[in-house]
């Protein structure tokens, strides 16, 4: 039993808000793991707070330590990288053209260790099933590749079918979930509560309870769901 408790007081105070808080502090790129270096970084965390919480034999000081230093580096390296174009380069990488003008760039493909089944993946993500569609495919430093395609490939859009085109009056936003209003959007969107009831009721939701869910689409019309009966 004391030995289940250790392991709860560890995991909680010393991993758990450590590692929160330290991955707060480091921000939105290290969530999204942009680059190779914050992909590293990440997995270097997760294990120091693992070998936290498993090994008895690791101080929970030396652990926040380990994790507090690391987080300092990473956080001194991103600045470095923020300031130099020549860090950015060196511990980012920087973009590399695949496919150039459609002809396959075999030497580019060597030296990022790339063959042919795994471009064509990625061009498959992208909704490509040919290269012949392919004018141009940038492998990213992330490891993921941008494309352009050739002119006669690409999707029409609304100018280039000269279709009228009505401006967007608001961000598609959540105003109703579970019964409970968005606050934070509708003060962001200057709608009043009033002005949100009314609408649900022109949608025959005559409550919030009785709403399940409300968004405001970018006309300025409700799009709502009535709560199911139980």
């Amino acid at each position: 039993m004391e030995t289940i408790l250790t392991t709860m007081l560890r995991t909680l105070l010393g991993c758990f808000s450590v590692l929160f808080f330290l991955t707060r502090i480091l921000g939105k790129k290290q969530l999204s793991q942009m680059t190779f270096f914050t992909y590293i970084t990440g997995i270097a965390l997760g294990n120091i707070a693992g070998d936290m919480v498993v090994h008895r034999d690791i101080k929970l000081i030396d652990g926040v330590t380990g994790l507090t230093l690391w987080a300092f580096l990473t956080l001194t390296i991103e600045y470095i990288a923020l300031k130099s174009a020549k860090a950015r380069i060196l511990l980012d990488g920087e973009p590399t053209i695949i496919i150039k003008q459609g002809k396959i760039i075999e030497k580019a493909m060597k030296s990022n260790k790339l063959n042919m089944d795994d471009l064509t993946m990625l061009l498959r993500i992208k909704n490509i099933f040919s290269i012949t569609e392919v004018d141009y495919a940038i492998l990213e430093p992330n490891g993921q590749i941008s494309v352009l395609k050739k002119v006669e490939f690409e999707n029409v859009i609304n100018k280039d079918a000269a279709i009228p085109i009505t401006p967007r009056k608001y961000l598609p936003s959540e105003l109703v979930v579970d019964g409970k209003i968005v606050l934070k959007n509708l003060k962001e969107l200057s709608l009043s509560e009033d002005w949100l009831l009314n609408e649900l009721r022109k949608n025959g939701i005559h409550t919030l309870t009785d709403t399940f869910y409300a968004e405001l689409q970018s006309d300025g019309t409700i799009f709502a769901e009535k709560r199911a009966l139980n």
